[in-house]
């Protein structure tokens, strides 16, 4: 049915496979996360800002 090398090519590919559906989920999962704490962190530091300049 297959050949050995035909058998080593077929898990290369679906070691390749894998590792990307990971990393794509990773990244998914990751951004969102990293994105919202960096606008989380300007209004904390504009607001800060806002105050200092009432004063």
């Amino acid at each position: 049915m297959f050949d050995f090398n035909q058998y080593l090519g077929f898990l290369a590919f679906l070691t390749i496979l894998t590792i990307g559906f990971w990393l794509m989920f990773f990244l998914v999962s990751f951004i969102p996360y990293w994105i919202g704490g960096a606008v989380i962190e300007h209004f904390k530091l504009k607001s800060e800002a806002a105050k200092k300049a009432k004063e």
